[in-house]
């Protein structure tokens, strides 16, 4: 299995139910970047998918740039990223620490 196909799978189990357009934008980003090419293709789809949704479905950009620094803009944004996740069959959640995103 190359890379792209173990990313694949891991956006496939992370997020079941991932709209295909969606999925494709996530499984693109983990491949492009550059911070996550080292990452195990696990750990790359679920950053991937974590960075994908607070910047695309939550009002993180806009938080800092009103000034919020980031911890306090990924705060304020949990629950929406979550729901995101749970309408997409996640059986993760984000719960604020580095080590869950």
């Amino acid at each position: 299995m190359n890379r792209r196909e173990a990313i694949e799978s891991a956006v496939r189990i992370l997020a079941p139910r991932i709209p295909s357009h969606e999925f494709e934008a996530v499984t693109d980003h983990a491949l492009g970047s550059r911070g996550l090419h080292a990452a195990v293709p696990e750990k790359a789809a679920w950053l991937s998918l974590v960075a994908y949704i607070r910047h695309t479905f939550t009002d993180y950009d806009s938080l800092l740039d009103d000034g919020y620094d980031p911890e306090s803009a990924r705060f304020f944004v949990l629950d929406d990223m979550n729901a995101v996740l749970e309408t997409w069959g996640s059986p993760r959640r984000v719960d604020g620490t580095a080590e869950g995103e």
